[in-house]
């Protein structure tokens, strides 16, 4: 079973990828692909804050 250390390098790669992606889909003007993401996103951004990562620092999106 992973530890916490795991988890948190895991969620933050996935959270990392998800901001890369939408910045994509922004650039792109593909409206419905970056609301998808931002679900992902939103998602993550609340397991990442539950699990007392400060996200001052990794956060590009800020929504």
């Amino acid at each position: 079973m992973p530890g916490n250390g795991e988890i948190v390098r895991d969620v933050v790669d996935q959270f990392q990828k998800i901001q890369a992606h939408m910045k994509n889909a922004k650039k792109e003007n593909a409206i419905e692909t970056y609301e998808g993401l931002k679900n992902d996103y939103l998602s993550l951004k609340a397991v990442l804050t539950s699990l007392g990562v400060n996200l001052t620092d990794i956060d590009k999106i800020k929504e």
